[in-house]
């Protein structure tokens, strides 16, 4: 899938520039389009002022010299310092610099009023050294603000690692997105993010096998559960939820969002003591008893249940195990949050050999790392887990990270600071409960669910309460409908 969306590794990046120049686009081309690009965001955020543009020994130095020629020749004052020998440079952009290179010191930055980080690219995976992280750090001392090309110099374009880099007002890259991009801190630290077309050839983006995405509807709207005419409330799915006690709003928010999101019908089974509370609670999803496994046998031999959910407010004990395990073996979508993880730490081979249905399992980084003990960065920590599980990751926080155990991941990147509040995990339990009950396929049903909970507390706005989230979601969709007509 080669959707305006995807997000290429620094590697990727490397072998779909060498494709694009065999193809016939030289390697001068792109570097004057990309310095070119640079340049006219430059001219359409500031007026005229001094510059000084810090140059690496690479492509992104070449850039930069082209950044420098375009704004002298449009009437800037341009001092430009080079780390390296001006003579391994590649392509011309150098040669085609008639001012002065200046060596790489503290006193370049002598009357500038903007930096342009010109040093090194994605592809660096070594932390920054000196001299450039103490020119960087200067600028930002003076508060000056940067423009990195590609990233900020010292930001690793495949995880999000930020080694020596500082925070750039305005990043440029070109063709596609990086995932460091998107990962914090990556994402903080490129401020405004501008993707610039340099022409990069589509039959050898086509050719990469990109299996990571920024999400976004265009992903999975086509997999979105809309209702047709000939609609009733067992068509369009029935989720049960157990429900926890004595702690029960966590499992309340999930079955409010699974209706709101569409399910047809709604079960919430609870242990008899919390029957009054839920009944008294939920006036639109069915509340029923549930004391025992023999139970919650009965109840799943109904095969009309879709969609399964235990986790909010279950409680870690053998109880909660036990039931985890009855519900994956009655092979139905399910979704495993909170406890229903935390449950298992100290034997997580046991719940991945019960995963055989399609199965969702959300856990923050505490609940993550008490079931895997994985290294590396978000994005390979969620991959390496599903591969391990069998089951959809989606890894939460600020830049959640959905991965399936095929390889499949995306990382979002619009849920608002707002949504760190008590309860809002659970109503995301509940949206991609709702989606699965009504048959969307698990991966999808994951990213369409924290997209759409992002999109939801950010219609709020400040002041948000978890339990403001499951009312905003038919404006969400409403929104999204329109947005894709």
């Amino acid at each position: 899938m080669t959707l305006p969306t995807a997000l290429l590794t620094p590697a990727e990046m490397g072998e779909l520039d060498r494709r694009t120049i065999a193809g016939g686009v030289a390697g001068a081309v792109l570097m004057e389009r990309a310095g070119a690009a640079v340049a006219a965001e430059i001219r359409r955020r500031w007026t005229r002022r001094p510059i000084a543009v810090l140059c690496g020994p690479g492509n992104n130095g070449g850039d930069g010299f082209v950044v420098a020629r375009r704004l002298a020749a449009a009437g800037w004052p341009v001092r430009l310092a080079l780390l390296g020998d001006r003579a391994v440079l590649n392509g011309d952009a150098a040669a085609r610099w008639t001012g002065p290179v200046e060596p790489f010191v503290l006193n370049v930055l002598d009357g500038a009023a903007l930096v342009v980080d010109a040093l090194f690219g994605a592809g660096l995976s070594r932390p920054l050294g000196e001299p450039a992280v103490g020119l960087l750090a200067e600028a930002a001392r003076r508060d000056l603000p940067i423009v990195a090309i590609d990233v900020p110099s010292g930001l690793f374009g495949a995880t999000g690692a930020g080694e020596g880099a500082v925070a750039a007002a305005l990043t440029v890259s070109f063709g596609r997105l990086k995932p460091g991009h998107l990962l914090l801190p990556g994402r903080d630290l490129c401020g405004e993010l501008v993707l610039a077309d340099i022409g990069l050839d589509p039959a050898a983006l086509a050719a990469l096998d990109i299996k990571t995405w920024a999400n976004d509807p265009i992903l999975w709207s086509e997999a979105l559960p809309r209702p047709g005419p000939a609609a009733h409330k067992y068509s369009r799915g029935h989720a049960l939820v157990l429900g926890g006690w004595p702690m029960s709003g966590a499992a309340r928010l999930s079955a409010r969002s699974a209706a709101r999101i569409g399910a047809g019908l709604v079960t919430v089974a609870v242990p008899s003591a919390g029957l009054p509370t839920y009944a008294a609670a939920l006036e639109s999803q069915i509340v029923q008893p549930l004391d025992d496994p023999a139970g919650l046998d009965k109840l799943l031999q109904d095969k009309r249940y879709s969609g399964l959910l235990i986790g909010p407010g279950a409680g870690v004990g053998a109880a909660t195990r036990a039931s985890v395990l009855q519900l994956l073996a009655a092979g139905r979508p399910t979704l495993l949050d909170a406890d229903a993880i935390t449950v298992f730490a100290d034997r997580p081979d046991d719940l991945f050999r019960a995963i055989r249905a399609p199965t969702v399992l959300t856990p923050h980084e505490g609940e993550f790392s008490r079931l895997f003990t994985l290294d590396g960065d978000k994005l390979s920590r969620a991959r390496a887990a599903a591969a391990a599980s069998g089951a959809v990751i989606v890894l939460k926080g600020a830049d959640t990270v959905v991965a399936s155990p095929d390889g499949r991941a995306v990382i979002n990147a619009n849920a608002p600071p707002t949504l760190a509040t008590g309860g809002a995990g659970d109503v995301l339990s509940g949206i991609v409960l709702g989606l699965l009950t009504q048959g969307m396929p698990a991966f999808e049903a994951a990213a369409a669910a924290v997209w759409i909970h992002g999109a939801a507390a950010t219609s709020f706005g400040t002041g948000l309460l978890a339990s403001d989230l499951p009312d905003l979601i038919p404006d969400v969709l409403g929104r999204l409908d329109r947005r894709l007509s």
